[in-house]
């Protein structure tokens, strides 16, 4: 993959290649324990879809249309440079169902080789950990989770069911309580992982998630692909829900990148956001 995206900001103005675009930006050097550094991507088209709903199965996908090969180089490039892996039970069902692919692992396609070697050279750990967020425990973990090494925690609140937290534990998982409510809460989690080293965390957990990191001030970047297109739909998600988020939803831009449309895509934006009250 060599093609080329146009830097719009900052000025001035030039073409870069697409691949490593994501990983010059060190995000693998930023954060610390005391201080994580906790970044978030989305694709999304002009009407603001995320995800689609399938009335018939009561179940939410991604278009198809927004997915691209430059959308998801990117995403990868992201991937590698995390500590851990924050994703939740709805994405371990949907592997478990065959509706998603399981793409919790770094660089062990043929394409992506690139990389794990890159990884392994910034001194990094062959796999990122996982953490799953879930106040259901109702999921599987991944095979691929325990034939690639790597670790894995589940994030649950205080009134999950008792007989799950202890099978989860006899199984080998920690269990961390990151909440009082219904949901996972971001301080607390972070605050647990930050006390186990992590420094830095990607999201693979939708709006919900992303929610409770922007509202408890821990999101530090958010990353947009937006596809140069209106999708439509009568049932679908948006980037965030829930409450209204006041100034914890306000964000710098910081970087802008045009992608030029092709015979198998529209054009689209890639946007580097940093929070701007964290």
């Amino acid at each position: 993959m060599d093609d080329s995206i146009l830097r719009l900001y900052p000025a001035p103005s030039c073409a870069v290649p697409l691949r490593g675009c994501y990983l010059a930006e060190r995000v693998h050097e930023l954060g610390s324990p005391d201080d994580p550094f906790v970044y978030a991507n989305f694709v999304s088209s002009l009407d603001g879809r995320i995800a689609i709903d399938d009335a018939k199965q009561g179940l939410s996908h991604v278009p198809s249309e927004l997915t691209s090969a430059h959308d998801f180089r990117l995403f990868l490039e992201l991937q590698a440079q995390a500590d851990c892996l924050i994703t939740h039970a709805g994405y371990l069902r949907a592997i478990a169902e065959h509706r998603l692919d399981d793409i919790l692992q770094v660089g062990i396609r043929s394409e992506t080789l690139d990389l794990a070697k890159w990884r392994v050279a910034q001194g990094l750990a062959a796999q990122p950990a996982i953490v799953v967020a879930s106040a259901s425990l109702d999921f599987v973990i991944p095979e691929s989770v325990a034939q690639h090494g790597q670790r894995v925690f589940i994030a649950t609140v205080r009134a999950a069911d008792a007989k799950r937290v202890v099978d989860l534990e006899r199984r080998g998982y920690q269990v961390i309580v990151a909440g009082d409510g219904r949901w996972v809460e971001g301080r607390p989690l972070l605050q647990a992982l930050g006390g186990l080293g992590f420094k830095r965390f990607y999201l693979l957990a939708g709006p919900l998630m992303l929610g409770t990191m922007l509202r408890q001030h821990m999101l530090s970047r958010l990353y947009v692909t937006m596809s140069h297109q209106l999708i439509g739909g009568e049932q679908f998600d948006t980037i965030i829900k829930g409450v209204r988020l006041g100034d914890a939803g306000r964000l710098d831009l910081r970087c802008a990148y045009y992608d030029a449309p092709a015979a198998d895509r529209p054009g689209q934006f890639f946007l580097r956001f940093e929070a701007a009250t964290r």
